[in-house]
């Protein structure tokens, strides 16, 4: 079933209105955006006639993909978690209206609001005109704002605490994944063991956003105003997200600005520090580090996975499986060789 078919239309134009209390919407236009490897983005304009909302709306439709990786929420998950982070005040795209009846469109999805700038971190990293340390700090007080949100949040059941430890439930998580893998990766497997043997304690457990990289936020004139793509949040070890943040395989190829290829690492964790309240560790920043490049080469032939299996046909999957091998050797260069084990 495909989305922008006229009958698909044609019911999702009954959801909106039925939705927004509505006496009639009108589909305008619908197109599908580029980025979001995981899930699907239409760009949604309608017109709204009647009702609370009436006028023009500039919209997402973010749908589940034909094939999913795991780990990422269903929509209906990810779109409480939205709503959690507006209610905090962080610069999320608006969660508007969740649709879990797949009889719409075939799959389930929900609306938020469109905002404006531009993600895509080739061009923010080659930007001459954006002050990096600038746009660092902020990130780093958003993801301070974020790591305020602490467990028990009844608006989230779905998701559980790490056990026994956010560090060695990722290794038991990504053990079970390279296990999975069609091919053995003994650079994974030595990963797996340099994080069982490095794996540091939390000193809290916070909302982890698990994708906050270069990439997944929006930026238009410098300025920050968004933070996208919340399928993977979940509750963990704030240092994750900035080695996640901090990898080098989110740096775009400007490598020696540490932070998301931005900025300098020192003035994204002091914003980050003194919005938080806690303490940048360096020693599990690295750890994390290492996780994100593991995670990262784990997810790349997953995807990759989806094009060969004939789940989702797509060169651009195809060859995000060729990554993997950038990121075994990135994570040598962070461990050592394995005759040279720490602990």
């Amino acid at each position: 079933m495909g989305v922008a078919a006229p009958a698909a239309r044609a019911r999702l134009e009954r959801f909106l209105a039925d939705a927004a209390r509505a006496e009639r919407a009108t589909v305008l236009a619908l197109e599908p955006l580029t980025g979001g490897a995981v899930q699907e983005n239409w760009r949604l304009d309608a017109v709204l006639e009647g009702g609370p909302c009436a006028g023009k709306q500039a919209w997402v439709l973010r749908i589940t993909a034909p094939a999913g990786i795991p780990g990422s929420h269903s929509r209906a998950q990810e779109f409480a978690i939205l709503q959690l982070a507006e209610a905090a005040g962080i610069p999320v795209p608006a969660p508007r209206f969740l649709c879990r009846d797949e009889t719409v469109l075939g799959r389930e999805f929900f609306i938020m609001e469109r905002l404006s700038g531009v993600a895509a971190g080739h061009r923010l990293v080659r930007d001459p005109g954006l002050d990096g340390e600038a746009l660092v700090g902020r990130l780093g007080q958003e993801l301070g704002r974020l790591h305020a949100i602490r467990p028990p949040r009844g608006e989230l059941p779905f998701l559980v605490l790490p056990e026994p430890t956010p560090a060695l439930e990722m290794v038991a998580r990504f053990s079970t994944q390279v296990a999975a893998l069609a091919e053995p990766h003994p650079v994974l497997d030595w990963a797996l063991r340099w994080m069982v043997q490095n794996a540091p304690e939390p000193q809290a457990t916070v909302l982890c956003h698990r994708d906050f990289r270069t990439g997944n936020y929006l930026v238009e004139q410098g300025r920050l105003t968004g933070l996208l793509d919340w399928e993977f949040a979940s509750w963990g070890d704030p240092m994750e997200d900035i080695g996640w943040f901090c990898a080098k395989c989110w740096r775009f190829g400007a490598n020696a600005r540490e932070a998301g290829g931005i900025g300098s690492r020192a003035a994204f964790t002091q914003a980050y520090e003194e919005s938080s309240g806690l303490s940048v560790d360096p020693e599990s920043v690295h750890f994390w580090e290492v996780a994100a490049h593991l995670r990262w080469a784990v997810i790349a032939l997953q995807q990759c996975d989806r094009h060969l299996s004939g789940a989702l046909p797509s060169l651009e999957l195809a060859l995000t499986g060729r990554l993997a091998a950038e990121m075994e050797l990135e994570i040598l260069a962070l461990t050592g060789r394995p005759d040279q084990e720490r602990g």
